[in-house]
């Protein structure tokens, strides 16, 4: 289990680097431009949290495996918090986002497979750990 939270935790440090890509990619800036400042900066504020969030996920996960894995309380609390938060990106990914608008070609089918892939392990290792305590 410890080399299936470091593999997730990699997961989500490799994830966080790659979405600093993401506001070129999917040209944020020219489309935050039509936004009031207030949601702009509440838009790029939410992005931030979300990016930290992912990348500090990781790094617990790399750095401490053994914090998630003694069974206590609060390591299944955020395990289970872990869980709910990949679990819910993942059901987002099907169900939120309008998918018919998506860009094509086959880099970006790959790319959609890959987050799908992941969101769906770290789902399985999280919730795993949680219902198990490691």
């Amino acid at each position: 289990m410890k080399m299936l939270l470091i593999l997730a935790g990699l997961g989500q440090i490799g994830l966080a680097f790659a979405s600093l890509a993401v506001p070129r990619v999917l040209h944020w800036a020219r489309d935050t431009k039509r936004m009031r400042p207030i949601v702009r900066q509440l838009f790029h504020t939410y992005a931030a949290y979300i990016w930290a969030t992912n990348l500090l996920m990781g790094l617990l996960s790399c750095l401490h495996p053994e914090w998630l894995l003694d069974g206590a309380p609060l390591a299944r609390a955020v395990a289970g918090y872990i869980t709910l938060y990949w679990g819910a990106r993942l059901l987002i990914q099907f169900f939120y986002y309008d998918r018919s608008i998506r860009p094509k070609g086959g880099q970006w089918i790959f790319a959609e497979r890959s987050l799908v892939g992941l969101f769906t392990y770290l789902t399985a290792v999280y919730g795993f750990l949680t219902a198990t305590g490691g």
